[in-house]
């Protein structure tokens, strides 16, 4: 039995339990709210998958790791839905020379293109938004990662897979009046987690929703006697 577990995890299909969290090397989200509950933030490679309908701040919420490590190597983008704004990065203090967009014609030729950007070396994120992903496209980009100490940030629809890709942390976003609501699906060495809030008013005031004045205003009263 032991040999079929060790056997399990060399491939990736099982992960260990809560431990193994502690050791794990991270960096930070840049929100204190989801640094805890990943327990010290993204993994430093691997591959993050983000189920989420697109256009609810799902971008914003990498902007701060972005701002940590974009600097340092590049951001490389792969059939990202929309126009990337320039203003929006030199107001994030992201340089734009060091990102690349990139429009593979095919599936195919997308998942090659991540594989050669996270393993070169050259890079410090990739973000991939892709459709079609199988566990063995998984498994290479996982192997890629780790080449090139490269994190891979993988974006998809909620329902675009019945079954688990084995990444090493899944992340489901649902929108909310003050932000993201998030809940970890999966995290390598560690468990799912139940629904939490991330805040955006704090970093982008116009992504949350103005909450109702509370101010009570006493009916006027007549006076007596």
């Amino acid at each position: 039995m032991h040999d079929i577990i060790t056997q399990l995890e060399r491939k990736q299909l099982i992960w260990k339990g809560e431990k193994e969290a502690e050791h794990q090397q991270t960096l930070s989200t840049g929100f204190p709210e989801l640094d805890q509950k990943l327990y010290g933030g993204f993994p430093t490679h691997g591959v993050v998958e983000i189920q989420s309908i697109s256009g609810i701040g799902e971008f914003r919420l990498l902007t701060p790791h972005i701002q940590h490590t974009a600097n340092e190597r590049l951001l490389v983008l792969i059939n990202p839905p929309g126009y990337l704004s320039a203003e929006y990065l030199h107001a994030s203090g992201i340089a734009p020379q060091r990102i690349r967009l990139v429009y593979p014609q095919t599936p195919q030729h997308a998942l090659w293109a991540a594989e050669q950007c996270l393993k070169s070396g050259a890079c410090s994120t990739v973000c991939l938004w892709q459709t079609q992903l199988e566990v063995h496209h998984t498994k290479r980009l996982q192997v890629a990662s780790e080449k090139g100490h490269c994190l891979q940030f993988l974006f998809k629809s909620t329902s675009e897979h019945v079954f688990s890709l084995p990444v090493s942390l899944s992340l489901n976003l649902s929108p909310h009046n003050d932000g993201i609501e998030v809940t970890i699906t999966k995290r390598k060495g560690g468990f799912p987690r139940s629904r939490f809030l991330v805040p955006m008013g704090t970093h982008w005031p116009e992504l949350a929703l103005a909450k109702p004045c509370s101010t009570v205003i006493p009916f006027p009263m007549q006076k007596q006697g």
